[in-house]
């Protein structure tokens, strides 16, 4: 985990489980809907989208065991999913089925309140 301190780690973790609200077994449940996308209903393994995939692998990871590739994604997915929250609102996601599926396909369900 090159260039990046302990807290600045802490810090990429708290915000990445903040906005995957999700858990492990809800995500993979969810890749293997045709609902998530053209690749749902494959092998369990190969599910959804590629990105999706590596986000399930990253809840199912410890902290130490995180690579750069894993802390690039986070920063991703942390960052489209703040993008995207600022720009739809929660009521709107109720109304448009496939913004709300694009962002459970990154672990972030926007109607789900706990």
């Amino acid at each position: 985990m090159a260039d990046m301190s302990g807290v600045e780690l802490e810090a990429l973790w708290d915000d990445f489980h903040g906005v995957v609200n999700m858990s492990s077994n809800e995500l993979g449940a969810w890749l293997r809907t045709s609902e998530s996308g053209e690749r749902g209903e494959e092998l369990p393994d190969r599910a959804g989208s590629e990105t999706g995939q590596r986000v399930l692998a990253i809840l199912r990871k410890r902290r130490t065991d995180l690579t750069d590739e894993d802390l690039a994604v986070m920063r991703e997915v942390v960052d489209t999913v703040n993008a995207e929250r600022e720009r739809v609102r929660v009521a709107d996601a109720v109304r448009d089925p496939e913004w709300r599926h694009r962002m459970m396909s990154l672990g972030h369900d926007p109607v789900k309140t706990t």
